[in-house]
């Protein structure tokens, strides 16, 4: 007998962060066997989680692989060489096999709890975006992204506040709108509005690294997003002139 499909797939890539996987695995599987995903009353919910190990050259493949060991739910990925966020993510849309789709980051600056907040507005929208209160990143960063979450709502007009907020909740089906371009992660919201599905925004905790550093340097952080920026601006306005 095939066994029914996961009723939510939580996504996660890592690259390099082997500090980061045992205790942020051990609070996302705390955060899932409690409410609202494992209710005092009623069955618990039916959950598998994607780890995708990005070529890591630190000690990430064997966490992940302890960590699958200790919890049936976990199924790993393990690409032979550094791909990139985006590839790991388009993998993973790929294989989830969840109605709805769950995605963090590996570092940990996600708090798995935040979970909870998207998963109780899925009644409201298709796609759920966090928006991190607080941030938690140098002034740099902070500029940064404030910069080029400008410029990308005023040519794509996706209304949304944050999209380098890697806590996304949405249906498999939006999925079926996104396009495997490199910066991928900035602009899940512009293809799922593109594809006319509901998109809204909800407040969620931000936290500092606990151990590693980032893996954006100002090439990924503001040179990719912008020619992807102006790419995927022309290809959705020829997109609607011909609807």
């Amino acid at each position: 007998m095939t066994a029914e499909p996961p009723q939510l797939t939580v996504l996660i890539p890592f690259y390099n962060e082997a500090p980061n996987v045992a205790p942020l695995l051990e609070e996302l599987r705390t955060v899932l066997t409690t409410a609202p995903f494992c209710p005092p009353a009623g069955p618990a919910l039916a959950v598998e989680v994607l780890l995708v190990d990005d070529g890591s050259s630190d000690g990430t493949a064997v966490e992940l692989d302890a960590a699958a060991a200790r919890w049936s739910a976990i199924r790993v990925e393990h690409f032979p060489v550094n791909r990139g966020q985006a590839a790991a993510l388009w993998w993973g849309f790929r294989h989830a096999r969840g109605a709805w789709i769950a995605t963090l980051d590996g570092d940990g600056q996600n708090p798995p709890a935040e979970l909870a907040r998207l998963w109780t507005r899925r009644a409201e929208a298709d796609l759920i975006c966090g928006i991190r209160a607080q941030r938690r990143d140098s002034r740099l960063r902070r500029v940064m992204s404030r910069i080029a979450n400008a410029t990308r709502r005023a040519l794509l007009r996706d209304g949304v506040r944050d999209t380098g907020c890697s806590l996304k909740l949405f249906r498999r089906e939006v999925a079926e709108s996104f396009l495997p371009i490199r910066t991928l992660y900035s602009f899940l919201p512009a293809f799922a509005v593109a594809g006319g599905w509901k998109v809204i925004e909800t407040p969620v905790d931000h936290r500092p690294r606990r151990a590693g550093e980032s893996k954006y340097g100002l090439r990924v952080m503001a040179l990719h997003p912008l020619m992807d920026l102006l790419a995927l601006a022309w290809v959705l306005r020829r997109s609607l002139r011909r609807r």
